[in-house]
């Protein structure tokens, strides 16, 4: 079971790498446009690449935050329990805050199940 939990947090940790990868090095892009629903004028906008890119780098540390726990502490869930609650609370914030239902799914749905498995184990 550890291993499965271990794997599905890494995982968890890759998709905050990459969200931090649209939001802070490929602001512009058209992936990040289709990922966040975002016009190509708006991500024109400097204010919103600027409030994206420091979104970013929060992404990327809770990324950094999870691969540590795997990697270097002894009961990695003493990190990990926290973390996954987090994820799961903003990605619901997320989808009450912006109508759409399916972010808690994209954004917490890998999270939720590595909860439920460091729950129930």
């Amino acid at each position: 079971m550890n291993i499965l939990i271990n794997t599905l947090s890494i995982l968890v940790a890759i998709e905050f790498f990459y969200i931090m990868f649209l939001e802070t090095f490929a602001t512009t892009s058209k992936a990040t446009g289709k990922t966040f629903s975002m016009t190509a004028k708006d991500l024109a906008n400097k204010k919103v690449q600027m409030l994206f890119k420091n979104q970013g780098i929060y992404n990327g540390l809770i990324g950094i935050g999870i691969l540590y726990a795997v990697i270097f502490t002894a009961n990695s869930r003493t990190l990990l329990i926290p973390m996954m609650v987090y994820i799961v609370l903003v990605g619901l914030y997320g989808s009450l805050s912006s109508g759409n239902k399916m972010i808690v799914v994209k954004q917490a749905g890998l999270a939720i199940i590595t909860l439920i498995l460091m729950l129930l184990s």
